[in-house]
């Protein structure tokens, strides 16, 4: 491919993802969308949603029949309570329980099916410093939703306390998952750290959940 493929050349997304991070990978041979925490990412195209986790979980949903599925990235549960009102905040994705709904309900809404829906789980590294365990409380919680909504998940990779860089394929269902244990920088601990920070200091927008 090309060295100036640009950004319009790429495969169109949904007016709503105009935001997320895309160029064409020369590793992978394939278009691909980087998410951030807080950020999720659902295409019909064949393409790949990258991400590198901490103590944040990712689920990977799709229709392996209609040939849709996403991405999400979040960094604390929520309860159930809060749902309505986190749904006017634009960040609220950075909260499980909307991650979740949200991406499922994009995935539903563009053709896919909730009873053929297929999930894989990642993330939950106990990565930061000082602070509760994030990432077992975030694993607690999405296994709590999927057993709750009676979502099928097909394979799971948590825990630890390690980054994780995931690569999936919502259109085969691949995953390529690359385990950062021989880090020797402290970039995705930091970034944690500080996004953690950040998110519990602000006014609250709603009850937050983190699961004793």
């Amino acid at each position: 491919m090309a060295v100036g493929f640009m950004r319009e050349n790429l495969p169109s997304c949904w007016q709503e993802f105009n935001h997320i991070n895309r160029y064409w990978d020369k590793h992978s041979g394939m278009p691909t969308a980087k998410i951030l925490p807080g950020e999720f990412y659902v295409t019909p195209h064949n393409e790949v949603i990258t991400t590198i986790l901490g103590s944040c979980i990712s689920a990977c949903v799709r229709d392996p029949k209609a040939g849709i599925g996403g991405m999400n990235h979040f960094m604390l549960p929520i309860g159930a309570s809060s749902k309505a009102i986190l749904k006017a905040d634009a960040d609220a994705a950075r909260y499980g329980n909307f991650a979740m709904e949200q991406m499922i309900n994009d995935i539903l809404r563009n053709g896919g099916v909730r009873e053929r829906l297929e999930l894989k789980v990642f993330g939950g590294g106990r990565v930061m410093r000082g602070v509760t365990d994030v990432g077992k409380k975030n694993i607690i919680f999405v296994k709590e939703y999927i057993q709750l909504e009676k979502l099928r998940l097909l394979a799971e990779d948590v825990g630890g306390n390690y980054p994780r860089k995931v690569m999936y394929q919502p259109k085969t269902g691949k995953v390529r998952m690359k385990k950062l244990i021989t880090q020797h920088n402290d970039t995705v601990e930091t970034r944690d750290e500080n996004y953690f920070d950040k998110i519990t200091h602000e006014t609250p927008q709603g009850d937050i959940e983190l699961f004793d």
